[in-house]
């Protein structure tokens, strides 16, 4: 059954053209920057992701089931097609969207992900997480060091402690994600979001960063052999989070493309 994702709309009351689909861990708050900017030309929602941000929370976490719930909300919406644009597991989760319906995506941008299998990665920063006892903090600190044991990345750090909100009328924090879910998925995450015969013939945009490693020459075969329209940016001064790490190179690139492939 799909889920009513929670989502922020940008571009002062423009039809929704850009839908953006957030990373692991991520929420739509990540994306307001980038939506904000691009709303300066076209209606954008971004959206929160099941077991994410302020969406529900649900024990399945299968790619069948965020596309179906992405789907969903451009059908409640009554804005298809339009422009998905995904980051990392988003980006995942866009282009199986893509290939599955067509008729509801114009085009489709795909930031620093390929669709191919990755290693198994964050399996221990997941365990240190589900560990701690938010209701006890009294600042995300804490979690932020317990994490530098097994990650030495400081944004990366500060973005996944990010995921601690405060409780309602005090008393510490509670995670905001259903980290349960999203452990238990974590296997199936990590594999490509298509199946064998999955194929778009729509334009896509596959947008790296320069100093990442997560889309290889292995990847970019990959777009080639599922999207037959398809063109790759490389934007050098960015690792994985493109859009937050070069913001500006990051949506020129973005507009510059989507106003070739009007």
């Amino acid at each position: 059954m799909a889920l009513a994702l929670a989502h922020e709309l940008y571009g002062d009351g423009k039809p929704v053209e850009i839908v953006i689909l957030h990373g692991l861990l991520g929420s739509s708050r990540n994306w307001r920057s980038a939506a904000r900017n691009l709303g300066e030309r076209y209606g954008v929602a971004a959206l929160d992701l099941r077991n994410h941000g302020a969406s529900p929370h649900h024990p399945s976490n299968r790619y069948d089931d965020l596309v179906a719930d992405v789907l969903n909300w451009i059908d409640d919406a009554g804005c298809a097609p339009v422009t998905l644009l995904g980051h990392s597991l988003g980006g995942k989760v866009a282009m199986a969207a893509a290939c599955r319906a067509p008729e509801r995506v114009s085009r489709l941008v795909v930031v620093d992900i390929a669709p191919v299998d990755y290693p198994p990665r964050w399996e221990e920063e997941f365990s240190i997480m589900e560990r701690i006892d938010p209701g006890r903090l009294r600042n995300r600190k804490p979690v932020e060091e317990a994490l530098a044991a097994v990650n030495d990345d400081w944004a990366f750090r500060k973005f996944l402690a990010s995921n601690l909100v405060r409780n309602p009328g005090g008393g510490g924090f509670r995670w905001q994600v259903n980290l349960p879910a999203l452990h238990a998925a974590l296997p199936e995450l990590m594999r490509t979001s298509l199946k064998p015969g999955d194929r778009y013939a729509g334009p896509v945009l596959a947008i790296r960063g320069g100093a990442s490693d997560f889309v290889t020459k292995a990847g970019l075969a990959a777009f080639r052999d599922r999207f037959s329209n398809f063109v790759v940016a490389t934007i050098a001064s960015a690792a994985h989070r493109v859009h937050a790490e070069a913001p500006e190179a990051f949506v020129s690139t973005v507009t510059e493309w989507l106003e070739r492939n009007a």
